[in-house]
């Protein structure tokens, strides 16, 4: 007979209603109170006493949570019961009877990380306890490792792998991107001969991923023939291997584009969250699933986000996916964080209960405290056991000022490696630059326009300890892992944007370290009066809502409407709307009217097509694939550029248009450059899609002086000069032309020679090579080398690569191609007849090239000698 009812299970009953559980509620807020004078040394000097705590019915309750099995909030209550522990074990860090129970509840939380690290001395105290513990380790042991243990939620997450698509998020401490790196280790290892790619948000994030990669595979990827690749124009591409693709979107479309052989067998995306961010760049997400699920050999495709309740809505970009069955949505952590909200304004301090959703108002701060008098007092009154800070601020500009005032104080720590890496600062960008100033103290900045070397030192230095306190942009929030004790954070936008509730839980799940403590803590900072206290408190209070797709959430009717309308008439240069719509936004909408375009002239069921239909009627359809069946260049998978834009450059190179010619001693002529930069203007009209940067028009001076500007740097790039001689002339460009200096966006003032606007300047070079010649102008100049490959045959004179590797040095190319950074190919070439054996005809290394003296180049020889072997003697 067919129940109607279920019956519900003893851990249901058991467990229904112990989060309202008063007494529980009680203990953990009193703990809660007294974890946070004792952090703040509020009870030594008698301003707040500890509340009473009945130490023995705290661990039972810790106990009892840890038990909890199979029940929706299992997860919930296990990480409850860590916190219980983790403030008992900092307020009686010598009581037995707390060490026993820490060990107990982290044993029953599968937590052996952390129990290997905090209470290395626990032991079962029954049979039956070692007889579970050797079955749940032995269950929970990693495939490739089998002294190192998944979480529970891990391994489910993991046993879902092999599924053609999947769809996870977990908290941001729960090591999502770990599960890839190990699941692509154990095929490797099983010998399936297969192609992966990691699809991660931003090129910082490529270095971090693929190092880690290598650093776990090592020999395996020459035994098993695999190498990973991070770009196009790797050379690993050029010879038959199987890869492990580590990308950003925009990358691994133009790979897709480029190489349609190339078969993707997995696919994993990183921070997935950002497809349903308004983000301009979450459309690329849409079109490289798409170009893979639209081939007949399909990969399999996981998706993994940051705490998200509905994981399932990434599976909605896949045609045909089980959306019900294919996710999970994981609610353990093995760290937590206790939140603190600082007012600076009214001098307040309040704790942030999570479990009550309530505050504590404690005692009030001294009227002349500030952000860095609260983070030099939490560092003092711990020197015994050193803090990592993070400091979070919402520009590049408030991070350096930030910085500075941190650090005005402190005098330099004469530590070996900071000194040597300050001086390398000094020389590789400029010897007046804020950060080596720094870097001697101990303290650093970290900002996506960095030289790549010296950010990945500074995040090596801080994880060593030797960088105590780093203030950072959101750089942090799009997934590079630097775990810390305190996390500061001073506002609730990330440039202009404000964040989301996503956003500041994944921000906020940066601290805390398993391999240290079960916690870290957020100080949320409220500095100024125009900050209002309610939206700070908005994002504390509020959980993450069920995410809806970009597509879905970020395009209004009109909108959608005014798409559909240019595309009748065959146009896609969109127009704005509303008519002061922001660039992103604009981009944005750009970005799907074409992807939208393709959809419909190629016949293809896409998402972005699903969001549309309801206003196209078969009738709209027909017109625009009518407006668009004679013309010459249609919408295609490069949803960065036009139609229109590509026809204009294929007639530009038909009728002669290429690359200006170096002469017999490597130089150029500046105004064939620059006219050949305006002319590209012209092509991709720059005008209308890059009127912030090299479409800019200035109205005073009748010219487009940015574009000549970056002319100048782009210039100095290609030919090899060292970024300290790029920074020295812009410099004296400002000196001798008397120009202004953009202290802040938007804000100029006229150069005075001063070090604080030379470093203006420096961060106004260094974000120019970064964001326009690396990002910008090297993506047009892919186009343009691509369509004259196309057309020509072979191009030998490809400004592309010379902007990609900053170098028109064949040998500096080559080795790039291999992963070498730009600065260890520069130190190579000038020791060329020390370490470089030409005998073969090709370029090979030396071995004694490991004995060389320069840090740059032995940190890239770390990974290099297991990704490409072939490239030594």
């Amino acid at each position: 007979m067919n129940q109607l009812f279920r019956v519900r299970t003893l851990g249901e009953e058991i467990y229904k209603d112990i989060e309202s559980n008063e007494y529980l509620n009680e203990i953990y807020n009193d703990l809660l109170y007294n974890y946070s004078i004792h952090l703040l040394h509020l009870n030594e000097t008698k301003q707040l006493e500890d509340r009473p705590i009945n130490l023995e019915h705290a661990l039972r309750f810790a106990d009892i949570l840890s038990n909890s099995v199979g029940t929706r909030n299992a997860g919930i209550h296990k990480t409850w019961a860590q916190e219980i522990v983790a403030m008992l074990g900092f307020l009686y860090p010598d009581n037995s009877d707390v060490k026993y129970y820490t060990g107990s509840v982290l044993s029953k939380a599968s937590n052996y990380r952390g129990r290997h690290f905090l209470v290395p001395e626990y032991e079962e105290k029954t049979l039956l306890e070692r007889l579970y513990l050797d079955y749940d380790m032995e269950f929970l042991a990693l495939p490739t490792d089998p002294e190192e243990r998944f979480f529970p939620a891990q391994k489910s997450a993991y046993n879902n792998f092999d599924k053609q698509y999947f769809s996870y998020s977990a908290p941001t401490s729960m090591g999502k991107s770990f599960l890839m790196r190990v699941y692509i280790e154990q095929k490797i290892r099983e010998d399936e001969k297969k192609n992966y790619a990691i699809i991660v948000p931003t090129k910082a994030l490529i270095n971090e991923v693929s190092s880690k990669l290598i650093h776990d595979l090592k020999n395996l990827l020459t035994e098993k023939d695999y190498r990973v690749v991070t770009s196009i124009g790797s050379a690993a591409l050029e010879q038959k291997h199987n890869y492990i693709l580590v990308l950003t979107p925009e990358r691994m479309m133009y790979l897709l584009i480029k190489d349609k052989s190339i078969n993707v067998d997995y696919m994993f995306i990183d921070e997935a969250h950002k497809i349903t961010s308004n983000d301009k760049r979450s459309t690329i997400y849409y079109n490289i699933v798409e170009m893979l699920t639209t081939r007949e050999y399909k990969p399999h495709i996981i998706f993994a986000s940051p705490n998200v309740p509905n994981p399932e809505v990434f599976l909605e970009l896949v045609p045909g996916a089980d959306i019900l069955e294919n996710n999970m949505s994981m609610k353990y952590s093995p760290v937590s964080q206790f939140l603190y909200l600082v007012d600076f304004t009214d001098h307040s301090v309040r704790l942030y209960n999570q479990r009550a959703k309530q505050y504590t108002e404690l005692h009030p701060m001294a009227d002349h405290a500030g952000l860095h008098t609260l983070i030099h007092y939490l560092s003092e009154r711990n020197a015994e056991k050193q803090k990592q800070n993070l400091v979070y601020c919402s520009s590049k500009d408030r991070t350096v000022e930030y910085a500075q005032a941190f650090a005005k104080k402190l005098t330099p720590l004469h530590n070996e490696k900071l000194d040597a890496l300050a001086r390398e600062i000094k020389n590789e960008v400029h010897n007046q630059y804020y950060l080596a100033d720094l870097i001697e103290k101990g303290v650093a900045y970290h900002i996506g326009y960095l030289p790549a070397d010296i950010r990945l030192r500074i995040e090596e230095y801080y994880r060593e300890r030797l960088i105590t306190t780093l203030f950072c942009t959101s750089t942090l929030i799009e997934g590079v892992n630097l775990p810390a004790d305190n996390l500061f954070i001073t506002s609730f936008k990330s440039g202009l944007s404000q964040f989301t509730v996503v956003d500041f839980k994944n921000l906020i799940g940066r601290v805390g370290r398993i391999e240290y403590n079960l916690y870290g803590n957020v100080f949320v900072v409220r500095l100024e009066d125009k900050l209002p206290t309610e939206k700070f408190k908005e994002l504390i209070e509020h959980e993450v809502p069920r995410q809806k797709l970009s597509v879905s959430s970020e395009l209004s009717g009109p909108q959608k409407e005014l798409i559909i309308q240019q595309l009748e008439k065959g146009e896609v240069q969109f127009q704005r709307y509303p008519k002061k719509q922001s660039e992103d936004d604009y981009d944005l909408m750009r970005k799907f009217g074409l992807h939208l375009a393709k959809d419909i002239i190629y016949g293809r069921e896409s998402r972005v097509l699903q969001e549309f239909a309801p206003l196209l009627t078969p009738d709209r359809i027909e017109k625009i694939k009518e407006a668009f069946a004679d013309k010459s260049f249609k919408p295609d998978d490069d949803i960065t550029i036009s139609s229109d834009q590509r026809e204009s450059l294929y007639e530009a190179i038909r009728d002669g248009m290429k690359y200006p010619e170096f002469d017999e001693n490597g130089r150029v002529d500046f105004d064939e450059v620059k006219e050949f930069m305006h002319r590209l203007r012209r092509i991709f009209k720059w005008d209308v899609y890059e009127r912030n940067t090299l479409g800019r028009y200035s109205k005073r001076k009748r010219e487009y002086s940015m574009l000549n500007w970056y002319t100048v740097i782009l210039l100095q790039w290609i030919q090899g000069f060292g970024l300290s001689n790029i920074i020295t002339k812009a410099i004296d460009d400002k000196r001798i032309n008397n120009r202004d200096v953009m202290i802040r966006y938007g804000e100029w003032e006229p150069y005075d020679g001063t070090r604080r606007h030379n470093n203006c300047i420096i961060a106004e070079t260094l974000e120019a090579i970064d964001d326009v010649i690396l990002f910008r102008i090297s993506n047009y100049f892919l186009k343009f080398s691509e369509e004259y490959i196309r057309q020509k045959g072979s191009i030998d004179n490809d400004w592309y690569e010379y902007v990609e590797y900053g170098t028109t040095n064949k040998l500096r190319i080559m080795l790039q191609k291999c992963d070498f950074s730009r600065e260890a190919t520069d130190y190579i070439r000038q020791h060329q007849a020390e370490y470089v054996d030409m005998s073969s005809g090709a370029p090979k290394l030396k071995k004694s090239i490991f004995d060389c003296g320069s840090e740059v180049t032995l940190h890239d020889l770390e990974d290099v000698r297991f990704n490409y072997p072939d490239l030594f003697v």
